[in-house]
């Protein structure tokens, strides 16, 4: 098809969808449907059109979007022969983009998925780190113990002093308590010369609670900008926490701190159907804002969620239960389990509360125990019989009393239930074609956005930013593959199951391999310490 029916095509695509009504409500919203003058602006559909072109098929920097009105002829198409700047580009997405973002890219999607006539059943979701816009060593750390250690000093002196009325004794000392100190530090001692030498101690701790307050200060103001889930920031992007990368270019793998964000995508079809930028190191805690955000946007959840081991967690599973999304997580011990060669201890039997060890013997409940849990909700089983068990040497690998003809697991059993059930799932024919089509779809999406389109660190700086830059690199993602369509290309074909597939099975773990990892893995201890204690 000729390129330009293509670009008409996708310009009515646009139309239809309902984006153009929400800018220039925006529009009316933001200038308050006053006319103010001057040159006239440039058109905003067009403008948008544009961006997301761009950002389909070309790198989507504002130089290379500006570059590419005066020689990409779809580009000159679109916006009819105007020639917009990188800052009016930068001001278009800034005013328009950045607050609308999550509703261009939900009304967009949607109409794409209706368009290609395809379900929106199975998600798929995984993360990456994407590098932020920062300078490398500008971070700072969130200062908890030294604001405790400032605190016990701020403590001890007013004890001194005998001010310690209304002072908390076991949490640190906010700079409004210091301030108010200082007041009554200040009348305390007023009447007395202070430059004379048998006061000069006083002077001392006044002008030591004066820059106690100045720490107090700067630490407030440090851990507000960190806030209650971060540990670090940097100073060039308030909003980026430090992250180790899988790709280090200055010394190897996860070796030096990046600033950085944490990005999820839950893919449908092919399609990125949704998006998360988060300040989160870890992906286990974004599973539920990512499903939120999609049933805030879609009005619906999916049927079917399968996702790697790093989100099975308690929480996350009881979420899929209490919104009947079907379970299709791994949890953390997955791939051992697969291989064989690190396989759960125990299983959990639901019916009749008892848990089965790799050896086949039963544990049953016991109450009376004086062992502190680990875990909320978690009770203790007991096995007997682990003296003649081929498995004992790796079940008791990390007990000091491996001598006992017992072993006490405890056990969360709703945990272990959401286990087995994902588990069960994910073995079964239908969890098999799940998990091979999430490597297909949700890292492939991460493939071509990361090698094929070269696109591994962010352009702009705060969240808010970065996530409206995202959201364009996924749109674009999802326009490129809408334009095979307008060119009568055919819809990718993934993964089915043959019919004569069967479920799928663990390994069946061998206790002489077991054994011997454990004694290999001794005896390496055992050689390390000596290596450290040798002295030269």
């Amino acid at each position: 098809m000729n390129k330009a029916k293509q670009i008409d095509k996708f310009i009515n695509f646009l139309d239809k969808s309902g984006v153009c009504e929400l800018l220039n409500e925006y529009d009316k919203t933001v200038n308050n449907a006053k006319n103010l003058g001057g040159r006239p602006s440039y058109n905003l559909y067009d403008m948008l059109a544009l961006v997301l072109y761009n950002f389909a098929f070309h790198k989507g920097s504002l130089r290379d979007i500006e570059e590419k009105c005066r020689s990409d002829l779809n580009s000159i198409y679109i916006m009819q022969n105007d020639y917009p700047t990188h800052t009016t580009i930068s001001s278009f997405i800034n005013k328009y983009i950045v607050p609308n973002c999550d509703k261009i890219f939900s009304i967009i999607t949607k109409r794409i998925y209706e368009t290609l006539n395809l379900d929106m059943d199975n998600i798929y979701i995984d993360g990456s780190k994407f590098e932020a816009n920062a300078n490398k060593y500008k971070f700072v750390w969130k200062p908890v113990k030294f604001h405790f250690n400032l605190s016990g000093k701020i403590r001890e002196l007013l004890n001194k002093h005998n001010l310690s009325k209304d002072v908390p004794q076991n949490e640190n000392i906010q700079s409004a308590i210091v301030a108010k100190k200082i007041v009554e530090f200040y009348n305390l001692y007023k009447d007395i010369d202070f430059k004379s030498k048998e006061n000069k101690h006083i002077k001392k701790d006044y002008d030591s609670l004066l820059g106690y307050l100045s720490k107090s200060l700067e630490y407030e103001e440090k851990e507000r900008i960190c806030g209650p889930n971060r540990k670090s920031y940097y100073k060039t992007d308030k909003d980026a926490t430090a992250m180790c990368l899988k790709d280090d270019y200055y010394s190897g793998l996860g070796s030096n701190m990046h600033a950085a964000y944490n990005v999820q995508i839950g893919v449908i079809n092919g399609l990125i159907s949704m998006y998360l930028v988060s300040q989160s190191r870890t992906d286990i805690n974004d599973f539920i804002p990512l499903l939120d955000k999609y049933y805030l946007y879609y009005n619906e959840y999916p049927a079917k969620a399968c996702a790697d081991s790093g989100y099975g967690s308690l929480e996350n599973y009881e979420y899929l239960e209490k919104h009947e999304i079907r379970n299709f997580v791994k949890y953390f011990t997955w791939q051992g389990n697969v291989s064989g060669t690190n396989p759960s201890t125990y299983i959990y039997n639901k019916n009749d509360n008892t848990i089965t060890c790799l050896n086949g013997n039963t544990g049953s409940l016991i109450n009376n125990i004086s062992r502190r849990p680990k875990y909320s909700n978690s009770n203790f089983f007991k096995i007997e019989g682990c003296l003649n068990c081929p498995f004992s040497a790796y079940c008791k690998r990390y007990m000091n009393k491996k001598d006992d003809n017992f072993k006490i697991f405890e056990v969360r059993p709703k945990l272990q239930s959401y286990i087995q059930e994902a588990e069960q799932n994910l073995l079964s024919v239908e969890g098999i074609e799940l998990r091979v089509n999430r490597s297909i779809q949700v890292e492939g999406a991460f493939g071509i956005i990361k090698q094929d389109l070269s696109y591994t660190r962010f352009r702009r700086r705060s969240l808010k930013k970065v996530s409206a830059e995202f959201m364009l690199v996924c749109l674009g993602f999802n326009i490129k593959k809408l334009f095979k369509y307008f060119n009568n290309e055919s819809q990718p074909k993934y993964w089915k199951a043959p019919k004569n597939i069967e479920p799928e099975k663990f390994k069946k773990p061998s206790a002489k391999r077991l054994s011997n990892k454990v004694s290999k893995k001794k005896n390496k201890s055992i050689n390390q310490k000596a290596k450290d204690n040798y002295k030269y």
